[in-house]
């Protein structure tokens, strides 16, 4: 591409992929509060942007321990998500993942992404949940 041509952008030109990633500790699971687009103001498991030639389980381990602080030990596939959303544009499938092995304590880490972090039973949580949180909470019944 010259610099002329504009930049094609995952999600929003094409198909982004995405990962996450269901951290979960004495039953309860991990939420984050999101700031930005897709779903801004939703709560959401850690997750984000797959780079070029990067393996979608590094991605989420990655993206975990960015946004939260913790040590992320054993990963497991739980299951995908797809995000379509026609109004805004925003087109993401992911790679949802869980772990029940996640060392320390949970901390606000990206305030520019992120507003606020906590642990939620699953029987009652925060609302609004993301489409990519309620998948992995269906998949881990």
């Amino acid at each position: 591409m010259d610099s002329m041509t504009p930049t094609a952008r995952p999600g929003l030109d094409f198909p982004g992929v995405g990962v996450g990633l269901a951290i979960m500790r004495d039953g309860r699971v991990l939420l984050c509060r999101r700031l930005k687009a897709p779903e801004a103001g939703y709560w959401s498991i850690p997750g984000g942007k797959v780079d070029h030639l990067e393996t979608s389980l590094a991605a989420a381990r990655r993206e975990a321990e960015e946004e939260t602080g913790l040590k992320i030990g054993t990963v497991e596939f739980l299951c995908h998500s797809e995000f379509i959303d026609t109004e805004d544009r925003h087109h993401w499938v992911s790679l949802i993942f869980v772990t029940r092995d996640a060392q320390g304590e949970p901390a606000l880490t990206e305030p520019d992404k992120l507003s606020a972090i906590g642990w939620f039973d699953p029987d009652k949580l925060p609302e609004p949940i993301s489409a990519f949180a309620r998948d992995a909470l269906a998949a881990l019944k």
